[in-house]
C-alpha cells in the first residue's frame, strides 16, 4: 500500500471544498426537471443535506447560496442553523437569467431601467453576504446574442465595465467579486463573457478583490484548462474554482467522472502555483444530480478531488524538474503518469479511519438511514428545484 507523508496527509486535512446548494435540489435537462424522494424543501434542509456530506467526509466545510432560490427571511438564523451542524455559508450566487427582464440581457442591456434592476440584485446579494458573514460574491452571466449583428458587441463590454464597477464599489473591505466565464449556452453567437481572458480583463480593470472564477466544464473541447489555471495563479487572478464535468457540452456531472486525469492536471498545476489550502483560492462545487441521489454524488465528488489532489502532492517535483531541464521527455513523461498512477485509496482510507471518520464515505452514508429518513419525513411543501 502506498504510504502519504506526514506532509501530505497535513496539507489534505486543511483540504476544504464548498458545496453547491442547488446541488440538492431538482434538476435534470432543459426539456425536463426530475423529482426525487427526500428532496429539500427550503434552504434550511438544503444546508442539512450538505452538512452531512461534511459529517462523513470533513471536506466539505462550507455551503453557497444561490439568490433568489434561496432567500430567507432571517438570514441570521440560516447563519446559525448552517454553524450549529458545523458548516459556514459561503458564496452569494447571483442570478440575471430567470426574470422575464433579462430575456436579451442584464448586466449589459441597453436599457438603463433593466440594467439598473440587475445592479441592484447584485447589491442586494452583497446585503445578504453582510448577514450571512460570506466573502465572494460570485457572478455568472447567461447573456451575449444568437446572430450576427443582433448586438453590438463592443457596447455590451463597455456596459458590463460599468455595471461592474457599480457592484464592485459596493464590496466591503473583505469581500470579493469572482467572474465566472463560459464558453457558450444559453447564447450562441457571442457570449459576453466566453473566456478566462474577457473575464481577466474585466476583472483586472477592477481591482484587487476583482478575481475569475474557472469552472472546469466551462471550455471549447480540447481546451488544455491546466494552462488557464497556470496563468491564472500566476497573475494572481485565480480567485475560485467551480468542479464538475461534462462529456460534450454542459457541465453539470461529478468532477473527475469524464476525464480523471485531466483532473489530475489541473490539481498539479494547483499544487505549482501555491493555490493548494490558499486562502485566496477557493474550491468549490458546480454541479447537479439528475439521475443520481443527490448527497452521495457530492460526496463522491469531494472525494475525486481528494483523491486526485493526494496524487499531485504523490508528484515527485525534483525528479521532474532534473527530467526538464535535461530535456528527458520519457523520462519526465514517466514521472508524472507515476504520481498519477498511483491508487491511493487504500492509504486514504486507513488515514480516515485514524482520524475517527469512516475508511469508505459512499458506503458509510448508505447505511446510515439518512436517505431513507428524509424521502419518508420530507413530504408536503414543494420541492426545492431550479429556479425555487
Amino acid at each position: 500500500m502506498t504510504t502519504l507523508s506526514p506532509e501530505t496527509l497535513s496539507a489534505l486535512e486543511l483540504q476544504g471544498i464548498e458545496l453547491p446548494s442547488w446541488a440538492f435540489g431538482n434538476s435534470g435537462t432543459r426539456f425536463r426537471v426530475w423529482s426525487t424522494a427526500g428532496t429539500p424543501r427550503d434552504v434550511f434542509e438544503k444546508v442539512a443535506d450538505a452538512a452531512k456530506v461534511n459529517e462523513f467526509t470533513a471536506l466539505a466545510p462550507s455551503v453557497a447560496l444561490h439568490i433568489p432560490w434561496d432567500k430567507t427571511d432571517d438570514y441570521a438564523a440560516l447563519r446559525g442553523y448552517a454553524e450549529g451542524l458545523g458548516v459556514k455559508l459561503g458564496t452569494i450566487n447571483s442570478n440575471t437569467f430567470q426574470d422575464e427582464d433579462y430575456k436579451f440581457g442584464a448586466l449589459t442591456h441597453h436599457d438603463d431601467r433593466i440594467r439598473r434592476k440587475a445592479i441592484d440584485h447584485h447589491l442586494e446579494c452583497i446585503d445578504i453576504m453582510d448577514a450571512t458573514g460570506s466573502r465572494d460574491l460570485k457572478i455568472w452571466l447567461a447573456e451575449g446574442s444568437n446572430y450576427p449583428g443582433q448586438m453590438d458587441m463592443r457596447a455590451r463590454q463597455d456596459r458590463l465595465a460599468d455595471s461592474l464597477q457599480q457592484i464592485y464599489a459596493r464590496l466591503g473591505d473583505d469581500q470579493r467579486l469572482v467572474l465566472e466565464y463560459k464558453f457558450f449556452e444559453p447564447s450562441f453567437y457571442h457570449t459576453d463573457v466566453p473566456d478566462w481572458g474577457t473575464s481577466y480583463a474585466q476583472v483586472a480593470a477592477l481591482g484587487e478583490k476583482a478575481l475569475v472564477c474557472l469552472d472546469t466544464g466551462h471550455h471549447a473541447p480540447g481546451t488544455n484548462i491546466e494552462f488557464i489555471v497556470m496563468q491564472l495563479l500566476r497573475l494572481g487572478k485565480l480567485g475560485s474554482f467551480d468542479f464538475n464535468s461534462r462529456f460534450y457540452a454542459d457541465d453539470d456531472l461529478i468532477v473527475g467522472a469524464a476525464d480523471p486525469f485531466q483532473l489530475f492536471r489541473i490539481l498539479v498545476e494547483v499544487v505549482r502555483g501555491g493555490g493548494l489550502n490558499n486562502p485566496d483560492v477557493a474550491f468549490m462545487l458546480d454541479q447537479c444530480h439528475n439521475v443520481e441521489d443527490k448527497i452521495p454524488g457530492q460526496i463522491r465528488s469531494v472525494l475525486n478531488v481528494q483523491e486526485m489532489t493526494a496524487r499531485a502532492l504523490l508528484l515527485d517535483r525534483d525528479a521532474l524538474d532534473a527530467a526538464q531541464a535535461a530535456n528527458d521527455v520519457l523520462g519526465a513523461q514517466a514521472v508524472f503518469m507515476d504520481a498519477f498512477s498511483t491508487d491511493v485509496r487504500p492509504a486514504l482510507a486507513e488515514w480516515r479511519r485514524s482520524r475517527g471518520l469512516p475508511a469508505d464515505p459512499m458506503a458509510a452514508y448508505a447505511a446510515s438511514g439518512y436517505q431513507q429518513h428524509i424521502a419518508a419525513t420530507r413530504t408536503g411543501g414543494t420541492q426545492a428545484g431550479w429556479g425555487a
